[in-house]
């Protein structure tokens, strides 16, 4: 019954299949997932919005409905009775709708997280009702970090964070309090210092071939007027050996 709510609730909301793998190898690729501690966490979430609800109906039901229906019977009010019966048969409905709604929701965002790594980029696609979607090229990574909260250790989780160009670091991102486009998470796995060694000897590799991204503009115009200096200069090389030669057959 709850599988068929969930593949409901994802046709609805149109989710995308799973992502293709960014540029790079193709059989250097890995694919990451959230752990399932993480999805855990989010029932948590769900279990204690999912409390508070209820706590509001129960406060309706038991304290409000019974209070408007005696002043309408005391009133003599026949019509505000039914208008209240309808209100409560409402909140119900509304109730219940929501939580299975939700718990649809949680379900699917845990679901529906996807972290690829090649050996030039990584992409991260995460959310359901807004997907997001991130392309990073290790040429233009800067920070690698890993953040872990009080939960997430008692879970045996952390989040993995990618900062790249223009980022502006963890205060700016805290202080705009929006999405940060130089910035992107592997939330809630379970193997993050993996990750990271993973990314971090994939940048090492990189530097050390000095090789950048080549469908990045800044390394096809770098590479470009590298390629135009050595012509230039083999130009200038050809026509000092004439010149030198010219010089030897005069003299």
């Amino acid at each position: 019954m709850f599988k068929f709510i969930v593949t409901l609730c994802e046709r609805f909301l149109r989710i995308p299949p799973p992502p293709e793998a960014p540029p790079g190898d193709e059989a250097t690729t890995r694919t990451f997932r959230a752990a399932p501690n993480f999805y855990r966490y989010l029932m948590c979430v769900w279990g204690v919005k999912s409390l508070a609800t209820a706590a509001a109906l129960v406060f309706w039901l038991v304290l409000i409905v019974p209070a408007l229906m005696g002043s309408a019977k005391h009133h003599g009010w026949g019509s505000w009775r039914f208008l209240i019966v309808a209100m409560e048969v409402f909140g119900l409905i509304s109730t219940v709708s929501y939580w299975i709604y939700s718990w649809c929701a949680t379900k699917l965002d845990y679901e529906k997280r996807w972290y690829v790594v090649t050996d030039r980029s990584l992409r991260v696609r995460e959310g359901i009702v807004t997907v997001r979607e991130a392309t990073v090229t290790f040429a233009n990574i800067q920070n690698i970090s890993i953040s872990q909260g009080p939960i997430q250790r008692l879970l045996g989780i952390a989040d993995l964070r990618v900062d790249t160009a223009g980022g502006g670091g963890a205060a700016s991102n805290q202080e705009s309090g929006h999405h940060n486009l130089h910035t992107t998470f592997f939330r809630g796995v379970d193997n993050a210092k993996e990750i990271r060694e993973l990314m971090q000897k994939r940048l090492r590799q990189l530097k050390d071939a000095g090789l950048g991204d080549h469908d990045d503009p800044e390394t096809k115009s770098t590479t470009a007027s590298t390629s135009g200096m050595l012509e230039a200069l083999q130009e200038i090389h050809a026509e000092t050996v004439l010149l030198r030669n010219a010089t030897r057959q005069r003299h």
